[in-house]
């Protein structure tokens, strides 16, 4: 080391300061490091005999050692390993591969991780430049990204699978550990990724022609709530929040939403409580009927203000007044008072309708707008997790100008995320020897 300190200073422009030091110092140290891994790689060729099981039930047999260059966190590294040809299948293999995790791959386990890192917290050109910033590892932005969205595309298969076992039952999550929180909630909301126009063709959308421009992501949030603040208000316990997002319909959200409940201790917390906007299909999916249902009331809130729009020609300058009383009726969750003030207004034809439909909204939801017994409980009323959830998780990195996504890039880069901000990066990142054989 000190011959290595003494070579970096002599090569050290004589004002060169403490950063060009580090630097020299540090490119000299990835050259050694990586010397060393390719040494300690060369001790194992990975021969596994002369022949081997080439995984469709055939023997191949050894034909040669074939050299392979990989991408390190310590830079390129060649290894030689022993290579397998199966006649029968008419493909070859080098076991050593599997065991390293690099199989059909040009980059290792760890430098996938940073790359995977990198690539979920900022755009992709962006995250090569914090890779060969920080770590001294040059890489394309667009080798960048297609590593990240595959990984983040295995980690999400990886989600999916345990979420079918579990709903299966042939998984069984293990209760958390005591003591446990007093309420679980499970808040659900959604929002648009754009995409691009293959992915939107022949949906129906906002679009200036009447066609999409992005693809719903639905997302939860499960968080804990264990006390209540001087003021009686719930307080979300710190670092509790965990979270799935996926474009899938709307049963294969159901099945991910219930695997996250049940891991977090549905079962077992006394109070199991579901925040949604009021869309049926989000009852529906959500199999712990024990659960408290609470419509978001902001949401509710807004819905209100479009009853006042809607009735806005018969309601003339007294709007605000009646609009007001209203929400205080919501506030209270008297439903009954709020459909009975709307009904007064005699209405027909298309405007009879489209009343009938917002306050079908109020009554088909009413059991699940009792605020103010809600509140007496201490607790939320409000999805605001979710919604700064959705924000945070999709809207900070998927949806940045100019940005038209792939349904599986931006899954894959979701789920990255969803990792990432529920803490739970390295229980569900891919093990290298079941690794993503997608092109690096």
């Amino acid at each position: 080391m000190t011959r290595l300190a003494a070579a970096a200073a002599l090569t050290l422009p004589g004002c060169a300061g403490l950063e060009a030091a580090e630097n020299v110092i540090r490119a000299g140290l990835l050259r050694l490091g990586a010397g060393v891994l390719e040494d300690l790689l060369a001790a194992d060729p990975g021969y596994a005999g002369p022949r081997a099981d080439c995984g469709c039930g055939h023997r191949a047999e050894v034909v040669s050692h074939r050299d392979k260059a990989v991408d390190t966190v310590l830079g390129r590294v060649a290894i030689r390993r022993a290579w397998y040809h199966c006649t029968a299948c008419g493909h070859g293999f080098a076991p050593r591969d599997v065991q390293l995790g690099i199989a059909g791959q040009g980059m290792s386990a760890g430098l996938r991780k940073m790359c995977a890192r990198a690539a979920a917290a900022v755009p992709f050109a962006a995250a090569a430049r914090l890779v060969s910033e920080l770590a001294g590892i040059t890489l394309t932005g667009k080798r960048t990204g297609r590593r990240a969205e595959a990984d983040g595309q295995a980690a999400a298969a990886v989600i999916e699978a345990q979420a079918a076992a579990v709903a299966s039952r042939t998984l069984v999550p293990l209760p958390p550990a005591p003591p446990l929180p007093d309420i679980l909630y499970v808040a659900i909301d959604g929002t648009g990724v754009p995409v691009t126009a293959a992915e939107a063709e022949g949906r129906p959308g906002k679009g200036a022609d009447g066609t999409a421009r992005t693809r719903e992501v639905k997302m939860a949030v499960a968080f804990t709530q264990t006390a209540t603040d001087e003021e009686g208000r719930p307080a979300r316990d710190p670092e509790s929040s965990s979270y799935v997002a996926t474009f899938a319909p709307a049963a294969a959200f159901g099945t991910l939403m219930a695997a996250e409940g049940r891991r977090r201790g549905a079962a077992h917390i006394r109070q199991l409580v579901i925040l949604g906007d009021g869309a049926a299909w989000i009852w529906n999916h959500f199999p712990f009927p024990e659960a408290t249902q609470v419509v978001d009331l902001y949401h509710a809130r807004q819905h209100l203000h479009d009853l006042a729009k809607l009735l806005e020609f018969m309601l003339g300058d007294h709007r605000n007044d009646w609009l007001a009383a209203r929400l205080a009726e919501l506030d209270d969750g008297n439903i009954e008072a709020i459909c009975a003030a709307a009904r007064t207004f005699p209405l027909t034809g298309k405007k009879a309708a489209d009343l009938q439909t917002a306050l079908g909204y109020f009554e088909h939801n009413a059991h699940r707008m009792c605020y103010s017994h809600f509140r007496k409980l201490g607790m939320f009323v409000g999805s605001g997790a979710v919604e700064a959830g959705c924000k945070a998780v999709v809207a900070q990195r998927c949806k940045l100008s100019g940005m038209r996504w792939t349904l599986p890039g931006a899954y894959g880069i979701l789920t990255l995320r969803c990792l990432d901000a529920s803490g739970r990066w390295e229980q569900t990142w891919t093990p290298p020897g079941r690794a993503h054989t997608g092109a690096a």
